[in-house]
């Protein structure tokens, strides 16, 4: 009894642990995602760039405390709590400032100044309580924090000249006594200074506006009507018309409406946060906004933004629960949510349970339009629900699947991949796909198909490849070639597509042999050199891989490469360098003469800052290659 007692506690430690490390990694994402915020309005310009220059200051202090292993005290995690609580607010007040309407912000922008004082005063009263010494933070870092501290302290408020003159026309332009409101000289002159003087920034300040409007409902409706009154005048300015939808009485009945109700946070999206209308899941088990997340994916993060893992997939199950439960709140609280999800929302298994089974019989018609429209509808059935992956396999439904990827039509190929696809997200579909013989069809689509089935394949047999004997059939019947091609040829999705894949693959040793023999390593260096895929980490993990391989290492100990590397080590990213040391790591354990390019091309220095201030895995990664290093200086 005593043992399991203490592997009780020893668990809960553990939980206690990821938890903390996941309020950090909420924490560090919210500070790297505002670094997307540049486009903000005159008045608040100069005050965002400080807010989040002063954020980014915190990021060393929480990588810092991210490295700790053991478990805090609750007077550390109630700080970190109450600063990430302070955090999210500043994230929200930027991404208003950023993407808000400017004549809102330009008319309201002494409260927004105090909304900044306020955060400001907030997040100095949560660093000051800090328990720096038990969480052993260095020295160095609690110099730069109180650094900050005492920036905050002395941020005052200030106005600029050219703020005073935007701020008198401002109150000329909405004052219904001043006669001078309808001089077009002053018009012309606010337009521009708020940057609201061209047809695009007409059209994004019509979209902010019109947001702003539905958000604030019944509060200041007059004041509400004034700023759509003031963008019909710019818009006139500009040579357009008034706008729809502004005018036309259904946003002035939203003024009319009762103020919003406080939403729950878990219906917020963790990136947008805002309600969400079709949540899905991603690998960690994480729930986001479909919209949200794949823009963060397309923009080649590979890690979940909320806890900071790597994402093992990237594909995306809808939360059928918790959309039901959004729905559910939102009609008992008569908050509109767009048709479509309410409608999604109520579909499940159940309903399409005879579709199914008619469309599973369609697939082997005799006529072709059927086979078509069938195969379309089981993609799509498939991609909406899980229930539904399971009921078209009980069907008996990837038999007849499989089949069609031999079929001659290309379109059809391409959505019967996808289908395989979507159907292989569970785990007891993905043996009886391979064991229906998909796995030589889909390589051969993947040779031959359209594009987005290239892609899809690539997709398709990364899934597939979750299972260790399906990586050894994908391997032994010539799946890597092809994806080799992608890689080097494929769209910027298919390269992602086939990188992941290949890195998946790439864990059987067997299959390292055959992927340096189909020439990896060329597209993966010309990968890691375009900066603008993104792909770094995703190459260099590939690279850790195929180096470990004693063809690779033979592959890629050139000086060239070892120069690369080095200057990942010096100038990437905190997870950029963690790859790229162990990479020459494992190279220079086995070749000495890649560490003594690397020295030619000044590792050492850039070896022992990363030592000290580096990640915890990218220190241990350091000491090791500088031990080495020094080894080799020993040796006569």
């Amino acid at each position: 009894m005593e043992g399991g007692g203490g592997d009780l506690v020893e668990e809960e430690n553990v939980t206690k642990a990821q938890d903390e490390n996941y309020m950090t990694q909420g924490m560090i994402y919210i500070i790297s995602s505002v670094g997307s915020f540049v486009d903000f309005q005159r008045m608040q310009r100069k005050e965002c760039f400080n807010l989040i220059r002063r954020m980014k200051m915190l990021l060393p202090l929480l990588e810092e405390i991210q490295e700790i292993e053991e478990p805090l005290s609750v007077e550390a995690i109630t700080c970190l709590s109450n600063l990430k609580k302070v955090l999210s607010s500043a994230r929200k007040l930027l991404r208003n400032c950023n993407e808000g309407s400017k004549i809102y912000l330009a008319l309201e922008s002494e409260a927004f100044m105090g909304r900044f004082h306020a955060v400001y005063e907030k997040l100095g009263q949560a660093l000051e309580g800090m328990p720096y010494d038990e969480i052993g933070i260095s020295d160095e870092l609690k110099e730069q924090v109180e650094l900050m501290r005492m920036q905050l302290r002395r941020a005052k408020r200030r106005t600029e000249t050219q703020d005073i003159e935007l701020a008198m026309d401002m109150m000329v332009v909405f004052s219904k006594k001043d006669g001078r409101n309808a001089d077009i000289a002053i018009l012309e002159r606010l337009a521009k200074k708020l940057e609201l003087h061209t047809v695009p920034e007409l059209k994004g300040e019509t979209i902010a506006v019109k947001k702003l409007i539905k958000e604030r409902g019944a509060q200041n409706a007059e004041n509400s009507e004034q700023i759509i009154d003031v963008l019909n005048k710019f818009r006139q300015i500009a040579g357009m018309e008034e706008t729809n939808g502004l005018d036309d009485g259904t946003l002035l009945k939203t003024l009319q409406k009762c103020p919003s109700l406080t939403i729950p946070n878990d219906f917020l999206c963790p990136i947008s946060l805002e309600i969400m209308t079709d949540p899905v899941i991603v690998a960690t088990g994480q729930t986001y906004e479909r919209s949200s997340i794949q823009k963060w994916l397309d923009s080649n993060h590979r890690t979940c933004p909320k806890t900071g893992q790597t994402l093992v997939h990237l594909l995306l199950a809808p939360n059928y629960a918790l959309r039901n439960l959004i729905s559910q709140w939102c009609e008992k609280n008569q908050v509109e949510l767009p048709k479509k999800d309410a409608c999604a929302s109520s579909e499940s298994s159940s309903d399409h349970k005879e579709e199914i089974s008619l469309l599973v019989q369609n697939l082997s018609s005799s006529q072709h339009d059927v086979q078509r429209m069938a195969v379309i509808k089981i993609r799509m059935l498939s991609k909406e629900n899980p229930d539904n992956r399971i009921s078209i396999a009980n069907n008996g439904g990837i038999p007849p699947l499989v089949h069609l990827l031999s079929y001659p039509d290309p379109k059809i190929q391409e959505h019967t991949v996808t289908a395989l696809l979507n159907l292989s997200l569970d785990e007891g579909n993905k043996k009886s796909i391979a064991k229906e013989g998909a796995i030589p069809a889909i390589i051969d689509v993947l040779q031959k198909g359209t594009v987005e089935a290239r892609e899809n394949s690539a997709a398709a047999l990364f899934s597939l490849s979750m299972l260790d004997e399906n990586k050894v059939m994908i391997g032994s019947l010539n799946g890597i070639p092809p994806l080799v091609d992608l890689l080097q040829n494929g769209t910027i999705r298919g390269k992602k597509d086939a990188a992941t894949a290949l890195f998946n693959l790439s864990l059987n040793h067997m299959n390292k042999g055959r992927a340096i023999e189909a020439g990896i390593v060329t597209p993966l260096l010309q990968v890691l050199g375009d900066k603008q895929l993104g792909m770094v980490d995703e190459s260099l993990s590939i690279l850790l891989l195929i180096v470990s391989h004693p063809e690779g290492r033979n592959s890629l100990a050139q000086q060239s490469f070892i120069q690369t590397l080095v200057d990942f080590i010096k100038e990437g990213t905190p997870k950029n360098k963690e790859c790229a040391i162990s990479v020459l790591l494992e190279l220079g354990l086995n070749n000495s003469s890649s560490i003594l390019a690397a020295l030619q091309f000044g590792v050492y220095e850039h070896l022992v800052e990363v030592s000290k201030s580096g990640t915890n895995r990218a220190q241990r990664k350091a000491n090791s290659l500088l031990q080495h290093i020094s080894k080799c200086e020993q040796v006569p």
